[in-house]
């Protein structure tokens, strides 16, 4: 983690666009930044201001790739830049999820709308690591078909058996997608642990979604037998400056964005307010 406010020089390489206001950016890096599952980094537009987000592929150092939602000021900024465009990013920022804890254990990721990007770099690490780590799960709850993201990998992901994918929507006139492991469901995401076999004192899991979603799927986990300190959860949305000067994210009296994002629900706990 760096203290540093001075952000490295990037470019705007890509930008995918198949899902309305929740586009893919990528940046090329002017310097390498490493990064883990769940740590974030700030993406400054010069003149507009800077925000946080979690990468959705920790693979490469040379290059950030980041879901990222059109939701204000600065992020409406972001999507107006062309090709090329000159921005800043600082980090990585925090601790991500422990990836030591998935060793030797299924692995069960349940993703909400946007959460899905901090889980997706998750979830590749994961796949990297196939022969340290058991059955790997993804349940991910959308509000529609069209708001699916990382449909192309995911589904190839499906395809290959590497891990079993299971979708839900809130609303869907049809559903295109349901052959093999591929499958999609209409109900919240919760509904999909009844299809989930696993051995509960044998899993890890992992929850990036909605706040809502927090307040009953992580003790939802718990009571199907999942040891609490392997239940982990981001706390990314609080993140405001990254570096413990804004005091923005404090909750219960810890910087989120030093001492998180992510936590156990055993830690979760002991921190009135949190979810």
């Amino acid at each position: 983690m760096t203290l540093d406010f001075m952000p490295w020089e990037a470019s705007l390489e890509a930008v995918d666009r198949s899902v309305p206001d929740n586009h893919l950016f990528t940046f090329r890096l002017a310097a390498p930044l490493s990064f883990t599952p769940g740590q974030f980094a700030e993406i400054s537009v010069p003149g507009i201001g800077a925000f946080a987000v979690s990468p959705a592929f920790c693979r490469d150092t040379e290059v950030l790739i980041a879901c990222i939602r059109r939701a204000g000021r600065v992020t409406s900024a972001l999507y107006t830049q062309d090709i090329g465009a000159r921005l800043g990013i600082r980090g990585p920022f925090g601790d991500g999820f422990p990836l030591d804890a998935f060793e030797g254990h299924d692995a069960l990721l349940v993703a909400g709308g946007l959460g899905m990007a901090p889980l997706m770099s998750l979830l590749d690490a994961l796949l990297r690591r196939r022969d340290r780590v058991g059955q790997v799960t993804l349940l991910y709850g959308s509000r529609d078909p069209s708001g699916i993201l990382f449909r192309r990998e995911l589904g190839e992901i499906a395809a290959s058996g590497e891990a079993r994918v299971l979708f839900t929507v809130d609303f869907a006139a049809e559903l295109p997608w349901e052959e093999g492991a591929f499958v999609c469901r209409v109900g919240l995401v919760n509904e999909l642990f009844s299809e989930v076999s696993l051995v509960a004192e044998n899993t890890t899991a992992a929850v990036c979604g909605p706040p809502a979603m927090y307040g009953c799927v992580l003790e939802q986990l718990a009571g199907m037998g999942i040891p609490a300190q392997r239940i982990f959860a981001t706390l990314e949305r609080r993140m405001k400056c990254g570096i413990g000067q804004c005091c923005h994210c404090v909750t219960a009296g810890t910087f989120i964005c030093r001492e998180g994002p992510v936590f156990s629900l055993a830690r979760l706990r002991a921190m009135p307010g949190a979810i």
